[in-house]
């Protein structure tokens, strides 16, 4: 496992991360999930991540649960507010910066959450009692570091401005051969603020592993046919994308990787992306996932699935 610097913190990530949306302590059994966790430590993986929305707490209390006996220098957590929590309980107030961390320390177990983030920016809280908010959760030690999800452009650079606030140091942007969005805008302005990019949905839910046939039912133990966990997929099962990921398949087995590694490979050939955060219910899937991490490929291979992607979507 390789390791990257996070932003301008003192942190060092795996490239390979390990994420919870949709799948630990709600769509896959704890069994399964646990040995997932176990199976991502011991291949190097020290970053997992997590949200207090997650089945409403669930994966973190799962979380905490199965890291408990794990010495703490093994991993790094990560979590996030913002979404309602309860009717009452949602947004980035102080209010709720206060209650929501205290509430994910108690679920995970520990005595700091090595990064905060914000899951969505509010536009009903200034940025100002934010930030100081934030920056107070670490001058407190409840906190290392801060950073947020899907932000726009001009509200991290907001953000950034707020004077005598902590800086954010990583963003949470889906981003894919699928979904490239963030080479616009936010890519750029978190580079020039050594802000570093944390990439979920790498694989595209599945999708770029190529596991999922055009013309075909979806396998049945998939997350596309789970109740729990294929509430964001629909969009990505297009006859045209699944065919142009089929397409993909010749330059993998060019480059000696199987199709979900390609894509976690072409993710991490950016710079700005620290890790790769990859969802799993079975051990086999994270052994698989990690062996991306420093994989060498051709940028012609690159070049050719970039033109093969963009035509579909066109």
């Amino acid at each position: 496992m390789r390791y990257r610097q996070l932003g301008s913190s003192d942190l060092q990530v795996s490239e390979i991360s390990l994420g919870s949306w949709l799948t630990y302590g709600v769509g896959v059994d704890a069994e399964n999930a646990a040995a997932c966790v176990h199976r991502a430590l011991d291949l190097g993986i020290n970053l997992i991540d997590t949200a207090n929305i997650y089945g409403r707490g669930a994966a973190e209390s799962f979380l905490g649960a199965v890291l408990s006996g794990v010495r703490r220098d093994r991993y790094l957590i990560a979590t996030k507010l913002f979404f309602p929590m309860t009717e009452t309980d949602r947004g980035l107030s102080r209010a709720q910066v206060e209650k929501q961390l205290d509430a994910s320390l108690k679920r995970l177990r520990v005595d700091t959450i090595d990064l905060y983030q914000c899951h969505r920016h509010d536009p009903e809280t200034p940025i100002e009692e934010t930030m100081l908010a934030l920056s107070d959760a670490v001058k407190a030690g409840k906190v290392r570091c801060l950073g947020f999800s899907e932000w726009p452009a001009d509200q991290i650079q907001a953000a950034l401005e707020v004077a005598g606030a902590e800086k954010f140091v990583s963003s949470q942007p889906q981003y894919s051969l699928l979904w490239r969005r963030p080479e616009r805008d936010i890519i750029p302005l978190c580079r020039d603020n050594s802000i570093s990019q944390i990439v979920w949905s790498p694989l595209a839910q599945g999708v770029l592993t190529g596991k999922y046939l055009p013309g075909a039912p979806p396998p049945p133990d998939s997350r596309a046919t789970s109740d729990e966990m294929n509430g964001f997929i629909d969009r990505l099962m297009q006859p045209s994308v699944l065919e142009a990921v089929q397409r993909l398949k010749p330059l993998a087995a060019e480059a000696d990787l199987s199709l979900g590694q390609f894509a976690l490979a072409w993710v991490l050939k950016e710079p700005n992306v620290a890790s790769a955060i990859i969802g799993a219910s079975r051990p086999a899937q994270v052994e698989e996932n990690a062996a991306a991490s420093g994989a060498v490929v051709s940028p012609d291979l690159f070049t050719e699935a970039e033109r093969i992607m963009a035509e579909a979507l066109a």
